[in-house]
């Protein structure tokens, strides 16, 4: 890995010495909101600003993003209003977003799927690197008119420069180093845009790799051993996006290629694996790590390969004047690793094409037609498989449309999506077997038939209507009231088996559990009810205020979804090595496993996908004071409440957060100081535990300065600074991986 840090510094030297000229960077002045809410959301294809959408919207970016940018995207984007982590250790942690996570949330880099595996597991890593991003868009509520059921939470996307457009003679770029002491992490970058004429070019590269890192006292909740680390939580990565374009007043056209490599601990799983990584990284960094075959550790490896390209007709004659084409082709694969031997390997090959044309204003209304074609190819292939391969089709055709009448102005849209799930009927094939091999010896104990399903078939419906009205210059009220609907995943209807990183025996909707006569013992079978696609009615309302001294902005929403899809402990243990799924040659273990046993402690617990309706509903809230113009403070707070249709709650919901933090600005520099309480949660699910509240302490301070007419600046940041225990309650391992302790992040970026 070190060779691959010697051929990063040798590019950042070759950007540097290739520019002639620096392009100033501006040192951030007191905040300014109007400039903020006018960026353009690059995620909507009509170009809106945030203060013209109807639904809420954030977006991240400059020297904002730079101070977030964290290992993981829900990392980078825990402290915006209404979204969370599902933190499942410092490299695979999704954001959530108003309490929805998983397959409601979907994932974008430049306005097309990831199309990775994190939507099927918490411990699969979301592939976008967030340090190399030009700015993080974050749509809370509904998106699914534009970009399917996957969006019926929200949709969080990257946008970055490897698809060039904008013409620019010369080069201009930045690169950047940091170094964090909690992890003995070291992060580089390096970003570099050139061209000539019609013709331009990107690179970005990272390179990112730690230790274990630091924790204020034991990993397993409630244990005397204060292990002073959390083993097995090391990251390894490293990742390049090359991109070329050409672009005119009337065409453009872009495309790139991405590859990304990953190899990191999951915590949870790991004896002794902290000194062998530390040994290693003390020697010659070898490009993959060697594990003592007498430990049990568990570790990701994870490789994508990603092509993009884009085509824009504009200033078209006739009724539509602008026409776009966007794809991307994704090969992804990611192994779980288990005492040495790949245990699972998954993979998923897709393909997503999107095309909209946008016409011209005709009688007020201004709009855009689209396609959407996506193909996903997935399999998951070992001995730990816990899910069969699939393959989801899925065809959608939306409209947006727009008109502004005084000072409102309307927004509505619908979309139809037409989706296909085909399932590998021989992941379950094994049943079979298992009753040829043993016919006769457990007939009246065990009879049992093989799993056969047809194909999923599912059409999604979603509609939306929108108003956003401008009160006067300093006031705009938003409304937006959605039906969506969405299909479940693959996983969430066929997983039958042991999920080794999240330490859970997982089975999808598609099954159930029948008890046997002694209430302690149940059978794995057939669901034979129908599985439903999800249907939400959501309502948003937003106010946003500006003027000389505040600006605010308040987000209230309430989302009625009917057939929620959910993951819910069912008080029964795994007490096999092995589930569904395992060799012929483990019988008896997977027969005992699927008699198992409700008062087993030893065992691993059984989540199961049920459907019941569910409300959710919760405020967002930020307010930034401008006392003068060096000082300036910011807040924030958030709360989600999610209850089931029976009473319960919904599991994994974040709790109440209240935030705060205070800018000086002066000269060249700029210093901060914020904490952000977390309150206790103990609105739980059943088997649920309650998490206890706590509040953490930051702070930073940046200094600017001219270097051989570059700009450079100098950072430190102090995280945690009280070196708190902290625990997320919506983390599925919460009880094994605190929050890391006081940290100390040393670094410096140079605008070329």
């Amino acid at each position: 890995m070190r060779s691959k840090q010697t051929i990063l510094v040798s590019a950042i030297s070759i950007a540097l010495g290739l520019s002639q000229h620096a392009v100033a960077q501006t040192k951030p002045t007191q905040k300014d909101e109007q400039e903020v809410e006018t960026l353009v959301v690059t995620a909507n294809p009509l170009n809106r600003s945030v203060l013209e959408s109807a639904a809420p919207v954030s977006i991240i970016t400059g020297e904002d993003l730079q101070s977030r940018v964290a290992p993981t995207l829900g990392e980078t984007l825990k402290n915006v209003p209404g979204v969370h982590s599902t933190y499942f250790g410092p490299v695979s942690s999704s954001p959530i977003i108003r309490g929805l996570d998983g397959p409601r949330i979907k994932v974008l880099q430049n306005g097309l799927d990831v199309s990775d595996a994190s939507r099927i597991g918490p411990d699969h890593i979301v592939s976008t690197e967030t340090s190399n991003a030009r700015q993080i868009e974050v749509l809370r509520g509904p998106a699914t008119l534009l970009y399917g059921s996957g969006a019926i939470g929200g949709v969080v996307n990257v946008v970055d420069n490897r698809l060039p457009v904008t013409p620019i003679d010369g080069f201009e770029g930045s690169a950047s180093y940091l170094h964090d002491t909690v992890s003995s992490e070291d992060l580089f970058n390096v970003n570099v845009d050139g061209g000539s004429g019609n013709f331009v070019f990107h690179f970005d590269a990272f390179d990112r790799e730690t230790d274990d890192y630091d924790i204020p006292g034991p990993a397993e909740i409630g244990s005397d051993e204060d292990t002073g680390v959390l083993e097995n939580s090391f990251i390894d990565a490293n990742g390049f996006n090359v991109g070329i374009g050409w672009a005119t007043d009337s065409f453009n056209a872009a495309l790139a290629f991405g590859n990304l490599e990953s190899e990191y601990g999951i915590p949870g799983h790991a004896h002794g694996h902290e000194d062998e990584h530390e040994e290693e990284h003390e020697g010659e960094h070898e490009d993959e790590h060697e594990h003592d075959e007498e430990e049990e550790v568990v570790f990701g490896q994870l490789e994508q390969d990603r092509v993009q390209a884009l085509l824009d007709w504009k200033n078209l004659d006739g009724f539509f004047s602008e026409v776009s084409v966007r794809g991307a082709y994704t090969d992804y694969s990611h192994n779980e690793v288990e005492d040495g031997e790949i245990g699972t390997t998954f993979s998923n090959e897709s393909l997503e094409t999107r095309l909209w044309a946008k016409h011209r204003k005709t009688n007020g209304w201004e709009g855009v037609l689209g396609l959407n074609y996506v193909n996903s190819d997935f399999e998951a292939l070992g001995d730990e498989a816990f899910t069969p391969a699939s393959e989801t089709d899925s065809v959608a055709v939306f409209l947006l449309e727009e008109k502004r009448i005084d000072n409102v102005l309307y927004q509505f849209g619908a979309r139809y999506e037409d989706i296909t799930i085909s399932v590998d009927n021989s992941f379950f094939e094994h049943h079979d077997e298992h009753e040829e091999e043993h016919e006769g010896e457990h007939e009246e104990e065990h009879e049992e038939e093989a799993f056969f399903f047809d194909d999923q078939d599912f059409s999604a419906v979603s509609l939306s209507a929108g108003a956003v009205w401008t009160i006067d210059s300093a006031h705009t009220l938003s409304f937006n009231l959605a039906h969506s609907q969405r299909a479940p995943s693959a996983s969430e209807i066929f997983s039958n088996g042991l999920h080794i990183a999240t330490n859970t025996f997982e089975l999808g909707a598609a099954f159930d559990i029948e008890v046997g006569e002694d209430p302690d013992e149940y059978e794995i079978v057939r669901n034979e009810q129908r599985i439903e696609k999800e249907v939400a009615n959501n309502l948003d309302i937003t106010l946003h205020l500006t003027n000389k001294h505040v600006e605010a902005t308040f987000s209230v929403f309430y989302n009625k979804i009917d057939d929620y899809l959910f993951q819910q402990n069912t008080g029964f243990n795994f007490d096999g090595e092995h589930g569904h799924g395992a060799h012929e040659e483990e019988h008896e273990e997977e027969h005992e496993g699927e008699h198992m046993h409700e008062s087993d402690e030893e065992g691993i617990p059984i989540f199961i996908f049920r459907q019941q309706d569910a409300e959710l509903y919760g405020f967002e809230a930020e307010v930034d004071w401008h006392f003068n113009d060096n000082l300036r403070l910011e807040t924030f707070a958030d709360v989600t409440r999610a209850e089931l249709s029976d009473g319960q709650n919904v599991p994994r919901i974040p709790p109440l957060r209240i935030g705060a933090e205070l800018h000086w600005e002066k000269d060249n520099w700029h210093a901060e100081i914020g904490a952000t309480y977390y309150a206790k949660q103990d609105n739980i699910a059943e088997f649920e535990t309650v998490t206890e509240g706590y509040t953490l302490m930051n702070a930073a301070y940046s200094y600017y300065m001219d270097v051989a007419d570059k700009e450079l600046v100098i950072f430190v940041r102090g995280n945690n600074l009280t070196n708190r225990e902290a625990r997320v309650h919506a983390s599925f391992i919460k009880d094994d991986a605190p929050l890391p302790g006081r940290s100390f992040v040393l670094g410096a970026r140079m605008q070329f």
